[in-house]
C-alpha cells in the first residue's frame, strides 16, 4: 500500500491549483474562484476515497516452469490474473523479482485472453545464474481514477518459491562404474547346490520352461517348483561430504550483493500475443525473505564441490548405484539444507534420487561459524587433545559405522575440503573394506593438500585435487591416473 496521500502528479497540482484559487477568492472576493477552489480541492479526495472504498477485486494464480530449475536454464513464469467484471480497473503490474535477477517486468491490465473475458495471461522467462531458493514475486497492481489524480497500490499475492539446483555436469565412464550399463546393473549365475535348494527355487508361473523344473524340491514341495539361478545385483556406492568451513577457507555469504550487470535477464510476453517489456530498477520493491537464496553461507571453493557432488551423484544414480550419502561427522548430508525434501534422508536411487540430491543441493550450505574439532588443533574442556576415533570427529568412528552398516562393499567417493595429515589418515582408513575409494580434494592451491593426497593415494584411494579453476570433467579423468597401489603397512 502506498504512503497516504496517494495522489499523483496530476492531483497534486490540481490540490496546489485549489489552495492557489481559495486564498485568491479569500483575498478578491471572487465567487467564481470559490467555485474552482472546491472543484480542485474535492476532485483529488472523492478519486482517493472511491479508490478505497470501491476496491478493484484481482485474484491471481503463478505458474513456475520447471518446479525445480537448473543454474544457467531458462525458467518460465506465466501470471493468470483474473478480475470481477468484464473490462474491469484498469492496472499496471508490476511483478518483484529478487535483485540478482536484474529487472522486475511490467504489465498492463487487462490484457484478456478472450474479448472482454475475465482472465488475463501474463508471460515471462528468467535465467537464473546461481543456485538457491529465491522467492519470485509478489505481483503489484497499481490502479488510478478515471481522472488520473489518485492511486492505489495492492498486493496481490507473496509471491513463489523457486528452488534453482546447481548444474550437473556430464562426466565420462571411469574404473568408479567400469562394466556398468546405463541401468547400471549386472547379471550373476548362482549354480543352484544342494544345500541352496530351496533357497534357489520359487513356484512354478505359466510360461516358464519344463528345463527350468527342480524335480527333487517339486517332490519335497508337493507342487511344481523351478529353479531361479539368475539374480540381478544393484550396485551400491556411498559419498562422504565435507561441510566443514575451515576446510573451505572463509565462508562468506557469497550470493548476497551481485552485480546489477547480471547476466541474468528477462524477457516478457503475454500469452495472449501482446508483447511486454520489461522495466523497473533491479529488485525494485523487493524484500527479502528466507528463501531469497541471498544467504547462503559459500564461497567459490564449496561451489565447486557442490557441482562436483551434483554432477557424480548423477553419474553414479543413472548407472542404477544405490547412493548413501554422508558428512564427515556420518550425519546424513543434506541434513543441514532447508531445500531438501527428506532432509534425513541418507539412500537415494533411481531418477527420484536424482531428482532428490539435486533439490537439496540448492541451499546446501558449509557449517556455522564454530569449526569442528580436529586432532591437531583442538583440545577438550579438560585440557586433553581430543582423539581421531572420537565419533564426532570428522571422519571418525560414526562415518565409519554408516558405511560400514549392510556390509557395503561398493566404491567410496569423498568430496572433502583441505585435509591436514592426521584428518588424511583417518579418512583413509576408513575405506578398507570398500571396494574402491576415490577422492577429491577442494583447494586453492594443489600444494596445499599434496601431503594429503600422498597419504590416501598410500593407502590405496584415487585421489586429486580441485581447484575452482579446473574443469571438473579434466580432474575427473585423473582419478582414473592416479596412483591407486596399495602399499604395505
Amino acid at each position: 500500500m502506498a504512503p497516504f496521500p496517494p495522489f499523483t502528479l496530476r492531483g497534486w497540482l490540481l490540490l496546489g491549483t485549489g489552495a492557489l484559487a481559495l486564498l485568491l477568492a479569500i483575498v478578491l472576493g471572487r465567487r467564481d474562484l470559490l467555485t474552482l477552489a472546491i472543484f480542485c480541492l474535492a476532485l483529488p479526495g472523492v478519486a482517493c476515497a472511491g479508490l478505497f472504498w470501491f476496491k478493484p477485486g484481482l485474484s491471481l494464480k503463478r505458474y513456475l516452469s520447471p518446479s525445480l530449475a537448473r543454474a544457467g536454464s531458462e525458467v518460465s513464469v506465466v501470471l493468470d490474473v483474473r478480475g470481477h467484471a468484464p473490462g474491469g480497473s484498469r492496472a499496471q503490474l508490476v511483478e518483484n523479482l529478487p535483485y540478482s535477477f536484474h529487472d522486475s517486468p511490467t504489465f498492463e491490465f487487462p490484457n484478456p485472453t478472450v474479448p472482454r473475458g475475465l482472465l488475463s495471461r501474463y508471460h515471462y522467462q528468467v535465467v537464473p545464474t546461481r543456485r538457491g531458493v529465491f522467492s519470485v514475486g509478489p505481483l503489484r497492481a497499481q490502479f488510478s481514477d478515471p481522472f488520473g489524480v489518485a492511486f492505489l497500490q495492492r498486493k496481490l499475492d507473496d509471491g513463489g518459491k523457486l528452488t534453482v539446483a546447481p548444474a550437473a555436469i556430464e562426466l565420462a565412464t571411469i574404473s568408479l562404474s567400469d562394466g556398468r550399463g546405463q541401468d547400471g546393473s549386472r547379471t550373476t549365475k548362482e549354480l543352484a547346490h544342494a544345500s541352496h535348494d530351496d533357497a534357489m527355487t520359487r513356484e512354478y508361473r505359466p510360461g516358464d520352461p519344463l528345463r527350468r523344473v527342480h524335480w527333487p524340491v517339486t517332490a519335497r514341495q508337493g507342487k511344481l517348483m523351478v529353479r531361479a539361478e539368475e539374480s540381478v545385483t544393484a550396485p551400491e556406492a556411498a559419498m562422504v561430504l565435507d561441510l566443514r568451513p575451515d576446510a573451505f577457507g572463509a565462508a562468506h555469504r557469497a550470493m548476497s550483493a551481485p552485480s546489477r550487470r547480471s547476466a541474468t535477464g528477462v524477457s516478457v510476453a503475454g500469452l495472449s500475443g501482446a508483447r511486454f517489456s520489461g522495466s523497473g530498477s533491479a529488485g525494485s520493491g523487493f524484500s527479502g525473505s528466507g528463501f531469497s537464496g541471498s544467504g547462503l553461507r559459500t564461497n567459490a571453493t564449496f561451489e565447486s564441490a557442490v557441482r562436483a557432488v551434483v554432477s557424480i551423484t548423477a553419474h553414479l544414480l543413472e548407472r542404477g548405484y544405490l547412493l548413501r550419502v554422508l558428512d564427515q561427522e556420518g550425519s546424513p548430508g543434506f541434513a543441514s539444507s532447508v531445500s531438501a525434501i527428506v532432509p534425513e534422508a541418507e539412500d537415494f536411487s533411481g531418477s527420484q534420487g536424482i531428482f532428490d540430491v539435486a533439490a537439496a543441493l540448492a541451499a546446501l550450505e558449509l557449517g556455522g561459524d564454530a569449526t569442528t574439532a580436529t586432532p591437531s588443533s583442538a583440545t577438550t574442556a579438560t585440557g586433553t587433545t581430543p582423539s581421531p576415533s572420537d565419533a564426532a570427529a570428522p571422519f571418525g568412528n560414526q562415518l565409519a559405522h554408516k558405511l560400514h552398516r549392510g556390509r557395503r562393499r561398493g566404491p567410496l567417493v569423498a568430496v572433502t575440503g583441505v585435509l591436514t595429515e592426521p584428518q588424511a589418515r583417518q579418512l583413509a582408513a576408513i575405506a578398507e573394506s570398500t571396494q574402491s575409494a576415490y577422492a577429491l580434494v577442494l583447494c586453492q592451491d594443489p600444494l596445499d593438500v599434496a601431503p594429503a593426497l600422498e597419504i590416501l593415494r598410500g593407502a590405496g584411494w584415487r585421489a586429486a585435487a580441485l581447484t575452482p579453476s579446473d574443469p571438473l570433467e579434466e580432474v575427473w579423468l585423473q582419478l582414473d591416473r592416479s596412483n591407486s597401489v596399495r602399499l604395505a603397512p
